[in-house]
């Protein structure tokens, strides 16, 4: 690292508990003791490069130095704290990411996260909200378990709020999703490189943003390859494995069955795949299954691993963090109409997805 000291030099001013000093940053890092100040404490209007900022970030870490944030937070009339509260999300292992995601960053920001978990319960909202409004919280994240329209609660007025994994029906605060579409579209696409002209869709039947987004964006991948939409390759059924088997069973009785099934989640795809063996098809050499949100302990422990679309958990807790923060610390930000933010579900390639047996690619 140019332009300072080596982090691990001798003589360091350490403060009476052993820890590094602000000047120990300030020495490393080749610049004044006001400028970590600024830079550490997020000073509006410090005139500090952006290169200069990254150094100072990166020795303060190196050399495990925090600022006094309770004296800031006094200086600020902050107290510093996060809260997100969520319907299940704490319980939810393939959600779970998105705590992660706003944690680490909350804290690397300084920040503390608090987490209230509601299970659905309006009450419990209602408990919890008045809560984290007596601990003087200075931003919340409302989050949802899965892609949602939802309320947000009236105890939260005056607050700073972003909408994680859920948005409003009119456009209220600031959100961010996954891009349903651009997800289903892209996964719609992997079959069709593969070959694949009869895709069968064992799909959710809950009125949610991401049954319609999916469906939208499978609905365009087919359009820009000049195939036929067919309502008969869509059969709705409960969104867990049962109905997973009972959709895929109902479109492997097809007489023209499909040669790949688009799956509305990973767990109505392990119900594709007991109806595939139940129908004596091998995965991929017979039949092409393909899933949706890279959902832990089932696309990796089927046989063979499910291809899927992994939904950005960790991606979403890291950017509705970063956004709560610019929100507090620069109030103007929240001036304006708010589209919620779309974040990209990347593909993730195993073993489930090849191409149609006995060149059936050319079926229509």
């Amino acid at each position: 690292m140019s332009g300072g000291a080596n982090p691990g030099a001798t003589g360091r001013r350490q403060t009476k508990d052993g820890r590094p000093s602000i000047r120990d940053v300030a020495e490393a890092a080749g610049v004044s003791v006001t400028t970590v100040s600024h830079v550490l404490n997020d000073w509006e209007g410090a005139r500090v490069n952006e290169e200069t900022r990254r150094r100072v970030r990166t020795v303060a870490s190196q050399l495990g130095y925090a600022p006094n944030r309770l004296a800031r937070g006094l200086r600020m009339q902050r107290s510093n704290l996060l809260a997100m509260i969520s319907d299940h999300i704490a319980i939810t292992p393939h959600a779970g990411r998105v705590i992660l995601g706003a944690q680490e960053t909350a804290s690397v920001r300084g920040w503390t996260l608090m987490l209230f978990t509601t299970a659905g319960d309006p009450a419990t909202e209602e408990r919890d909200v008045r809560a984290l409004r007596a601990h003087q919280v200075d931003g919340v994240l409302y989050a949802s378990m899965f892609h949602r329209v939802v309320r947000v609660p009236p105890g939260l007025e005056g607050v700073p709020v972003v909408l994680v994994d859920a948005r409003t029906e009119d456009g209220g605060p600031d959100a961010v999703v996954p891009d349903e579409v651009r997800g289903g579209r892209d996964a719609t696409e992997e079959l069709i490189r593969q070959g694949h002209r009869r895709i069968g869709l064992p799909w959710n039947r809950d009125d949610i943003p991401a049954t319609h987004g999916r469906l939208a964006g499978h609905r365009d991948a087919l359009a820009a390859a000049g195939l036929p939409f067919d309502p008969a390759l869509v059969v709705a059924e409960e969104s867990e494995s049962g109905g997973g088997y009972l959709a895929s069973r109902r479109l492997l009785a097809l007489p023209d069955r499909p040669t790949a099934l688009f799956c509305f989640n990973d767990r109505m795809a392990m119900g594709a795949y007991h109806a595939a063996a139940e129908v004596g098809l091998r995965i991929p050499d017979d039949l092409s299954v393909i899933g949706f949100d890279n959902q832990a302990y089932v696309a990796d422990g089927l046989y063979p691993g499910l291809t899927t679309m992994a939904l950005p958990h960790y991606e979403m807790g890291v950017w509705a963090v970063e956004r709560i923060l610019d929100l507090i610390e620069r109030p103007g930000d929240g001036d304006g109409p708010v589209t919620p933010q779309l974040l990209p579900c990347p593909l993730i390639r195993r073993a489930s997805v090849g191409p149609p047996p006995d060149g059936r690619s050319a079926a229509t």
